[in-house]
């Protein structure tokens, strides 16, 4: 059972060290910046096989780069597990009543809107930078996407923190999991590029789903109908959340 004062609660404390935090402040608004400028226009003229002239780079990276930000923003939410753990404040929740499906959807939530914040900066400067959207509509429909990303790889990144204590092995297993997901999404160039097994594997990948669905939101170009890359990332997400629970429930070292 889902308690919605439970989730608020937790959704509002992760807002709050947001926003006392000068530095992930600067963050979640100068890297997007960096990213646009230095990759995005860098690779303007580039010619990659399998991305139509009419489109171009630019336009078929820009949903790649929400994509890697998404991903890489969320992995580091588990990071405050841990630091609640260290604190004790993670103790003080498990012994609440709230279900453990509304504490991992409260985490979830907070680490989502600070993402989505990050995806919505990017989006603007992209625009600015000449990127063009392909109407409101598909714009508002790539928000939901965008946060079904979140929600899976936060999610993930709440699992693994459940279950570890070291802050040194989770940032070893998160790098090891993180470029190989990033690398076989598709953000960067088109997985029909890749080798055949490769892109065998490329297709049990979430954000490959993700990165598609903003792609034929956003500019109209996608490998899967949209229909299902929706339904693949509602899936996953949901399934991730109550895998969340149940890693929160009986999590242990390991």
């Amino acid at each position: 059972m889902i308690e919605a004062k439970a989730v608020y609660v937790l959704w509002l404390r992760e807002m709050i060290k947001f926003s006392r935090t000068k530095f992930r402040i600067i963050n979640a608004i100068a890297m997007p910046i960096f990213i646009l400028i230095f990759m995005g226009l860098g690779f303007r003229q580039i010619n990659i096989p399998g991305v139509p002239s009419s489109i171009g780079y630019f336009q078929y990276f820009v949903p790649g780069i929400i994509g890697m930000t998404l991903l890489f923003t969320a992995s580091m939410v588990g990071l405050s597990v841990l630091s609640d753990r260290q604190f004790g404040f993670l103790k003080e929740i498990m012994v609440t009543p709230a279900s453990r499906v509304s504490i991992m959807l409260g985490r979830t939530l907070g680490g989502a809107t600070t993402s989505l914040f990050q995806s919505i900066i990017i989006i603007i400067l992209a625009v600015l930078m000449s990127f063009q959207v392909t109407g409101l509509f598909q714009l508002a429909a790539s928000l939901v996407i965008m946060l079904l990303i979140s929600i899976i790889f936060i999610s993930m990144g709440l699992i693994l923190a459940s279950r570890l204590r070291d802050v040194h092995d989770y940032y070893n297993i998160t790098n090891f999991l993180l470029f190989p997901v990033f690398l076989l999404s598709g953000a960067m160039f088109p997985i029909e590029n890749l080798p055949a097994g490769i892109t065998f594997f490329s297709l049990f990948n979430p954000l490959t789903y993700g990165v598609d669905a903003l792609r034929g939101l956003l500019i109209g170009m996608s490998a899967f109908p949209v229909l299902t890359d929706c339904l693949v990332l509602m899936a996953t997400a949901t399934g991730m959340l109550f895998l969340g629970a149940y890693a929160f429930k009986t999590g242990q070292t390991i």
